[in-house]
């Protein structure tokens, strides 16, 4: 396959040449909106969510714009994690792999967790291209070993993470030593409103570009939300794991405590399990992700810090431990499945109090499927949970005095409310009811004379 559509951007030719030796042939919305943009030097923000192509988006004009000649920094391409800034550096050693012998392209990995001294030795010939995490490159630029002062493109990529996980102002330090000319790249899924000092700091009319994905969701993906009811959840949560025999299935929860309880209970039922958040150390993190990525591992328990870093091949199922606070991790968390066009499979445990978010990501067009797991079976159900939205059948109730259809003329009288019929009391009713009493008063009277 020829990447004959992206000629016409006028990429250098070993750039074209790793497109068309990595499959790709037609460039994306933001590949097209932005990489013309990037490659004249202008500010951009591009607005996406996971799978729209943002990654190429810059690493191509940034490529093309690099003179190997210069034996200087001059692209820092910023990520809030270790691992999503590892992947972003796969991902320009793959091209760099088609640059010529004679122009060579150096680029560097710098994050936390790794040796700092070994870093710094690394940094006497300086790389023309840097990637890693805001806090180890501003470490190594104070320590004089990194020299951004020659690097006039900066990218910020999940900036709105970025932000969350209080790093912005390590890329506020790294931005404030580069380039008096910089070209600032933001990729970001939101643009909270937090954000806009920074941007408004260093950005001068940047190119905006949103680009919504055609589904919110991968369309091969089918959403199963299954009700928890009376059931110990870990406990349930095992016996769904058990129950699906997946190549690769992440196991997503909303904190490192309940990651290790699954990640424990899943070991004890000898299921084959890693876990993955910030509460491992970064050897840890590393082993587990070699281990994945080797596919050594079939169950993988991990919180939202992996939801945007994980990109690996081959997972099949999903189950959400529980909903995520930001639904847009719902989107990130189920978009680790059904790529490249296979088919996916999510699961998620509803509780009561998950019916607000169910009802938003109804309306955000996710297409969900009823079913519960009873005594190892998969039961689908002909509508909605309990409590859960969706199409569901008329209520049905064995009080017909309840239900009375009201006439138009009747409902005029009420106000078009639903009043029940009075009931018709049969004759001498009162009657009766006083003897029904003096009867019961003479019975414990007798039973009282006999105490």
């Amino acid at each position: 396959m020829k990447a004959e559509n992206f000629k016409r951007f006028e990429l250098k030719p070993f750039l074209i040449e790793a497109l068309s030796g990595q499959g790709f042939t037609l460039p994306t919305d933001i590949q097209e909106r932005l990489i013309p943009a990037i490659r004249n030097g202008r500010d951009v923000i591009g607005q996406s969510q996971t799978g729209t192509g943002k990654t190429l988006s810059f690493l191509l004009p940034i490529l093309d714009r690099i003179d190997y000649t210069r034996h200087e920094v001059q692209a820092v391409i910023t990520a809030p994690t270790r691992e999503l800034a590892g992947q972003l550096f796969d991902e320009l050693k793959k091209i760099l792999e088609y640059c010529p012998e004679n122009e060579t392209i150096q680029a560097k990995l710098l994050v936390g967790g790794t040796d700092r001294t070994r870093a710094i030795g690394g940094l006497k010939n300086q790389p023309h291209i840097v990637v890693g995490t805001a806090g180890r490159i501003a470490d190594l630029i104070d320590d004089q070993a990194l020299q951004v002062y020659t690097a006039s493109m900066l990218v910020v990529d999940e900036a709105d993470q970025m932000l969350d996980m209080g790093f912005i102002d390590d890329v506020d330090k790294v931005a404030s030593r580069m380039a008096e000319k910089l070209q600032m790249m933001v990729f970001s899924a939101t643009i909270p409103e937090k954000l806009q000092p920074f941007l408004k700091k260093y950005m001068t009319d940047p190119r905006h570009v949103q680009v919504e994905p055609k589904h919110v969701t991968a369309t091969k993906i089918e959403h199963r939300i299954i009700p928890l009811r009376h059931r110990e959840k870990i406990k349930f949560v095992v016996d769904i794991a058990k129950s699906i025999n997946p190549y690769l299935a992440i196991v997503f929860t909303n904190t490192k405590e309940q990651a290790d309880e699954v990640a424990n209970a899943m070991s004890e039922a000898g299921l084959n399990v890693e876990r993955l958040h910030g509460g491992l150390q970064p050897r840890q993190r590393k082993q587990v992700m070699k281990l994945v990525k080797e596919v050594k591992v079939q169950y993988l328990v991990a919180t939202d810090l992996a939801a945007r870093g994980i990109d690996v091949k081959g997972v099949t199922h999903i189950i959400n431990y529980g909903l995520p606070k930001d639904l847009d991790f719902y989107i990130h968390r189920v978009g680790r499945t059904a790529r490249a066009g296979m088919d996916g499979l999510a699961f998620t445990i509803y509780e009561a109090h998950d019916q607000p978010a169910i009802e938003k990501l109804l309306k955000r067009g996710v297409k969900f499927t009823y079913y519960d797991f009873k005594q190892g079976e998969w039961v689908k159900l002909d509508r909605a949970p309990l409590g859960v939205p969706g199409k569901k059948k008329p209520a049905k109730t064995t009080d017909a005095k309840a239900t009375t259809t009201k006439k138009p003329e009747e409902q005029k009288r009420t106000g078009g409310k639903a009043v029940a019929k009075a009931r018709k009391v049969k004759p001498a009713y009162k009657k009766k009811a006083r003897f029904k009493q003096a009867k019961e008063e003479q019975r414990q009277r007798r039973i009282k004379k006999k105490k």
